[in-house]
């Protein structure tokens, strides 16, 4: 067991090997003792006691190799199993109503003209892991903290309603709503743990499978974060992650496992239901799949417990001498245990047992019917509730508890280890009626063969009901449920604001370092400096933020236990245990995952925290937009910024770095504010209405996305009259064209506004045109307004018709409109339906490459000069200037030519 110093090794669970043999006849004796072991009583005598050795060296802290992977049979003996402190009949009467309620609600919701679906398969096999810990373990909210935080497994959701049910927290008519939540409303239940469709039930989304698992991980690391730095008491919160075999291949699920071990996260739990099932067939056939999640958690430095035999086999493992009913459980592959959950008990008894005398002597007392009844671990009460009290008492380790169970479990033959229980929704009259008869519940067969079955109550007033509450009471609380306790923030003043509104003056920087001023500047407010957390992925000193490590400094609990190499600089990288920066490693993965644990802080914890994470903008909704999803199903709020944006600023690192589609794939997350903001001031108010809506009196549950650049450029102050409801709804004016007849419209966001500002002046000069130019700060925000618009015209065709924003906003700007930025031309285009002329886009179509950034702009036709051709394509379109003119500017301007373009800027590091 690992104690708090011992948290961070420098070598795990090895040994020297280059130390010499200070007394050779003291380890010869060692040796010939395990030599006489061997010969006088067998290699199965000396393993054991060489295991015993092992267990005992560890005891007395004497560093041994860790063994990888144990026998298959409990971790926990018999011997030490802890006092079970409930009431194991009452228990299995009310996890037998569980049962029953959670099968029939999804078998109602097949009922014709229904059938919406649903699984009870794996409810039904981690039904006793759930109990005890409802029972015994999880932690509610009355005590005014957090409680436990718990990831239900996605597919088990049915469990958990019909608990609910049980306890008057669902009614009757809310379960036959399960899947109907827009046409049984408000009655309807949400599929799966979605806490923005159930805002007071669910706290965690989990059924996207892995997700889970990476979440759970950096909720505890985010529990100790938040207690370090005096934010929160999160001391009482245990993280319970349920989760399921066959989820484990997801790489999300193992991929951060070490980050857990080194920060010795034990106030983190993972049960794995180990049905040894997929969705269609066997996790390992051939294979055993708790014997290698074993060895990959033991390998990571997690504490295992393996929960893998009921209490009906303690009696022959206790006759198991000489292990050979030991070495059967070891060598039987799993595809063969879920043959044995389908077959009779003689069946076992002659395949089992059979091929050994010795094992057939073990159960030549028993009936077929009890060896049929030799089950698995994770169905037994007292065995669950031994290896839950373990993981919560051991200390120094996160544990994962690895237990055994049959998918489909107690739903009879035709479900019971079937490989296509997954996908089986539906029970017959003679399922129910087994059903029934298994459950020993008082239903009749009248009330179970016509029309759909019934649910099953106890009555309010029952002994099992009393119990439930009860339990509940002592534990503070019903689970799950999510409150939102916090309070507003109080937000920073103007002045804040101030600095950064004032551009940057003759000095050139990129939107970036904007950003991170404006960050620094609110990071000093005595309200809500502290309640910032810095998010990013190895990246901080690529996107200016190592001005952060002397104050801010970098979080570790263990503190900084060696000289930095760059502790005489100014700016040397400097970890605390209280610290404020988050520094993940290079995992886009975790830094999401830590940003959405922080950015739902306000509702788990009742403390907000403003996560803001950095990243390489190509690296975050492309790598992992499931988790930004995954973040809105939590709603959770904070600042997301994908720095290096755009697909022609960072041209020297090449084709995976070169985002120009992150702005399309945000404005599919309808929780996420996405914002391509071009200059400093532009920023300020972004950011400061941001904080606002999610931090202030009435916060609303979404996200901003800023993408940002590394392009310097030099930064106007802000305008007199700046149109700042313009700024935040999508488009300002920026530029009004001085001079010119022929009048048109550039349309620019981000990095292209300057560009835009360039080609202005090339009409103005060259050809006589008079551009006006348009920042548009948001593209998603005015194309979401515009659809919202439509469809209150749509459905209420009597009343005045509404006009879009950016319909408004450029009526009486005289065009044609040609619109470009660094995305591919899909952004600008969500636009082009409302706005009121002739509209073109310029963009960034395709993959990028390594070149200098004029080289890149010119290839894609969105530089200076092509945004001049665009806008004199269209004016010649509506015959305000002659065709002729355009192959003049193309050859005038080298067009077709790469090399013509002036390289600009490096572009090539971040």
């Amino acid at each position: 067991m690992a104690s708090g110093s011992d948290r961070n090794p420098i070598i795990i669970g090895g040994l020297p090997s280059q130390v010499p043999d200070f007394d050779p006849e003291e380890t010869q004796e060692w040796l010939d003792s395990l030599d006489a072991a061997v010969d006088e009583r067998g290699r199965e005598r000396a393993r054991y006691l060489m295991l015993r050795l092992i267990e005992r060296a560890r005891e007395k802290r004497v560093a041994v190799p860790e063994m990888r992977s144990t026998d298959y049979v409990n971790t926990i003996a018999t011997k030490d199993e802890p006092f079970f402190p409930g009431n194991e009949e009452i228990e299995r009467r009310i996890l037998n109503a569980t049962r029953w309620n959670a099968a029939v609600m999804v078998s109602r919701a097949q009922r014709p003209g229904i059938g919406v679906g649903g699984h009870i398969a794996t409810f039904a096999s981690s039904a006793s892991l759930y109990d005890v810990g409802f029972n015994h373990f999880f932690r509610g909210k009355d005590e005014g903290d957090g409680g436990d935080q718990i990831f239900f497994q996605g597919h088990a959701s049915p469990g958990i309603y019909a608990r609910a049910f049980l306890l008057d927290r669902l009614s009757e008519q809310q379960l036959d709503a399960f899947r109907q939540e827009k046409s049984k409303a408000p009655y309807g239940l949400s599929s799966y743990p979605h806490p923005r469709l159930m805002p007071d039930f669910w706290e965690f989304p989990t059924v996207s499978m892995g997700l889970g698992p990476l979440g759970a991980i950096f909720q505890a690391r985010m529990n100790r974060y938040m207690e370090a730095r005096g934010i929160a008491d999160t001391s009482k919160s245990h993280v319970w992650a349920f989760l399921g075999d066959g989820e484990m291949d997801e790489p999300e699920s193992l991929g951060q496992l070490s980050i857990a071990a080194r920060e010795g996260l034990d106030n983190l739990t993972f049960v794995v239901n180990c049905n040894l099932q997929r969705l269609d067939g066997p996790v390992r056939g051939n294979g055993k799949i708790i014997q290698e999640l074993e060895s990959q958690f033991r390998g990571a430095g997690w504490n295992v417990v393996k929960l893998v035999w009921d209490r009906s086999w303690d009696p022959l493992l206790a006759q198991d001498r000489d292990g050979v009913l030991v070495n059967k459980m070891n060598t039987t592959p799993d595809g063969q245990f879920q043959t044995y959950a389908t077959e009779t008990g003689a069946y076992i008894r002659d395949h089992f047992f059979g091929d050994d005398t010795r094992l057939r002597a073990m159960v030549e007392n028993m009936t077929d019917d009890q060896v049929l009844h030799l089950g698995r671990g994770g169905h037994d009460h007292r065995k669950i509730f031994a290896a839950f009290a373990a993981a919560k008492a051991h200390k120094g380790q996160p544990t994962v508890i690895l237990a055994k169970t049959v998918k489909g479990w107690t739903l009879g033959p035709n479900f019971e280890g079937r490989n296509a229980t997954h996908q089986m929704k539906k029970l017959t009259a003679a399922d129910l009626k087994g059903f029934r008869d298994r459950l020993h519940l008082p239903i009749s067969d009248k009330e179970l063969e016509g029309g759909a079955p019934p649910y099953f109550h106890p009555g309010r007033n029952s002994e099992e009901i009393q119990y439930m509450h009860d339990r509940r009471n002592s534990l503070g609380g019903y689970v799950p449920t999510r409150v939102v306790r916090a309070k507003p923030l109080t937000l920073p003043p103007e002045k804040t604001y101030a600095s950064v509104k004032k551009g940057s003056g003759q000095q050139s920087i990129a939107t970036t370092m904007a950003f991170v001023r404006l960050l620094k500047d609110l990071m000093r407010d005595k309200e809500i400096g502290k309640r910032f957390v810095l998010i990013a992925p190895d990246e901080y000193r690529t996107f200016g933020m190592d001005s952060f490590f002397p104050s801010a400094k970098i979080y570790n609990p263990l503190g900084q236990q060696y000289e930095s190499v760059d502790r005489e600089l100014l700016l040397a990288y400097k970890e605390s245990p209280t610290g404020q920066m988050l520094h993940d490693g290079i995992s886009e993965a975790g830094c999401t995952a830590s940003l959405i644990a922080a950015g739902s802080a306000y509702a788990t914890h009742g403390e907000p925290l403003i996560p803001v994470y950095v990243f390489y903008s190509m690296f975050g909704f492309q790598r992992t937009g499931d988790q930004f999803w995954q973040m809105a199903d939590q709603l959770a709020r904070g600042f997301v910024l994908g720095a290096t944006a755009g697909r022609t600023t960072l041209t020297g690192e090449g084709l995976q770095h070169a985002d120009g589609h992150s702005q399309l794939l945000a404005s599919t997350n309808p929780g996420c504010v996405a914002y391509d903001p071009a200059y400093s001031y532009e920023i300020a108010h972004i950011v400061q209405d941001g904080l606002r809506r999610m931090y202030g009196p009435d916060s609303e549950d979404i996200f901003y996305y800023l993408t940002v650049y590394n392009e310097p450029i030099q930064h106007p102050a802000e305008p007199e009259n700046v149109d700042v409801d313009g700024i935040l709804k999508g488009i300002h004016r920026v530029g009004a064209g001085a001079s010119g007849s022929i009048s048109a419209q550039v349309i620019a966001s981000g990095v292209a506004v300057p560009w835009a500002l360039e080609a202005q002046r090339i009409l103005a000069e060259e050809w006589d045109v008079r551009a006006d130019v348009w920042s548009a700060t948001s593209w998603n925000e005015l194309r979401r307004e515009a659809v919202a618009v439509e469809q209150h015209n749509l459905l209420h065709p009597e009343e005045e018709q509404r006009v879009p924003y950016v319909t408004r906003k450029l009526g009486s700007a005289e065009g044609p409109f040609v619109a470009v930025s660094d995305w591919m031309r899909s952004v600008p285009d969500q636009i082009s339906r409302w706005v009121p002329g002739t509209y073109q886009s310029l963009g960034a179509d395709g993959f990028g490459f390594a070149d200098t950034r004029g080289a890149a702009r010119r290839h894609f036709h969105i530089d200076e000069q092509s945004i001049v051709v665009a806008v004199l394509t269209e004016l010649a379109k509506e015959g305000k200037v002659d065709r002729s003119v355009l192959k003049q500017a193309i050859d005038r301007y080298q067009l077709l030519d790469v090399a013509s373009a002036d390289p600009g800027a490096a572009g090539g590091d971040a």
